[in-house]
């Protein structure tokens, strides 16, 4: 998905906009995660962008997509640029995760 989402839409609501625009981005994230995972992956991770518009936007982790709208709706902000797209994830095994951290702060 890469869409520039108006929020000042003359005839309708500011609060309603802003509703259908997340409910929008979660309808697409919920419909990229049923389908069905290729051989050897564990789940759908995502790429995303976000910004005033497509040239101002920055890459962001996906948990901070709805602050950032929200952060834009605050500072009166009339649009905002968002590119989400699909990838394939792997998760670590909780062990080596561990190990890991353990490696790290011994490290320091």
């Amino acid at each position: 998905m890469k869409k520039t989402f108006q929020l000042n839409i003359e005839g309708k609501h500011p609060d309603r906009v802003l509703e259908a625009t997340k409910h929008e981005i979660r309808k697409y994230v919920k419909r990229q995660r049923r389908v069905p995972l290729p051989v050897g992956v564990d789940y759908w991770d995502f790429d995303c962008r976000f910004g005033a518009s497509e040239e101002t936007a920055v890459v962001v982790h996906f948990a901070a997509i709805t602050g950032l709208i929200d952060a834009v709706v605050q500072g009166g902000g009339t649009a905002f640029y968002i590119e989400l797209l699909a990838k394939t994830g792997h998760r670590l095994a909780k062990a080596s995760r561990d190990l890991d951290a353990q490696a790290d702060s011994s490290a320091d």
